[in-house]
């Protein structure tokens, strides 16, 4: 019981020497606090200082450009070589789609040459886009500018043998002008009619074969319908009848 008695008292005795040791502590907190008594400036920032950090340095979130078609175009492309011929290197998917862009440009120009090249070769530069009687009346009426220089023989029977009637009677009535301008019967330019043609002639025989092989020309020529060969050898009797009388 001796013994009991002095560990009761001293558990007694601890909440006391707590409580006193940590007024102790608040108390030495309190003298080393020191309060900041000093005067409190406001900083005012100017109206545009937002304009000084507009720098690429102060863009700390970039935004994804965004993809175009031909983008879009090329990522689904390279993707369909990865997957179909078993690519697993990106760049070289990259590599392919370069080079069949690159030969299809190279093809493409080559094509549009080879067009260009035709077209003044056959001295047709708007056959693309108009019909083929428009093909035809922008290399003849180049024939014509050149009446005295084209060889209308050689292409009478070219166009005979390709059976182009109606071609045929043009260059048929083109050499009648020729050889009557070489005769002195006309006074050929490529602004006059037939009507003047027709005037210029003194011959009245020769006027009225004229007047027929013009009507024959016109009815052919501009008529834009197939010529008949029992038609067309007429035609080509009159003419060359007309062409021998004048020779």
């Amino acid at each position: 019981m001796k013994k009991i008695l002095p560990i009761f008292l001293f558990l007694l005795s601890l909440p006391l020497w707590s409580q006193n040791a940590a007024l102790d502590i608040d108390a030495n907190k309190k003298a080393t606090i020191v309060v900041d008594t000093s005067t409190i400036e406001r900083v005012q920032f100017n109206e545009n200082f937002k304009e000084k950090y507009n720098d690429s340095a102060f863009i700390y979130e970039k935004k994804a450009p965004l993809k175009s078609l031909w983008d879009r175009f090329k990522e689904w492309f390279t993707q369909w070589i990865e997957r179909t011929f078993d690519v697993q290197d990106s760049q070289k998917a990259i590599s392919i789609l370069d080079y069949t862009i690159n030969t299809i440009a190279i093809l493409l120009i080559l094509l549009v040459i080879y067009l260009i090249v035709k077209a003044i070769l056959n001295k047709e530069g708007t056959w693309i886009f108009g019909s083929k009687s428009d093909q035809n009346l922008i290399r003849y009426d180049e024939i014509e500018k050149n009446l005295h220089l084209v060889d209308f023989e050689k292409l009478i029977k070219e166009s005979i043998k390709s059976g182009e009637h109606r071609l045929s009677i043009r260059y048929y009535y083109l050499f009648l002008l020729k050889k009557m301008s070489e005769k002195q019967i006309i006074e050929w330019d490529v602004e006059k009619t037939n009507s003047d043609y027709i005037y210029e002639i003194k011959s009245a025989e020769l006027k009225a074969r004229f007047e027929y092989l013009s009507y024959l020309y016109n009815y052919m020529w501009y008529g834009e319908f197939a010529v008949s060969i029992e038609d067309f050898e007429k035609a080509k009797k009159a003419f060359e009848t007309t062409l021998k009388s004048i020779y």
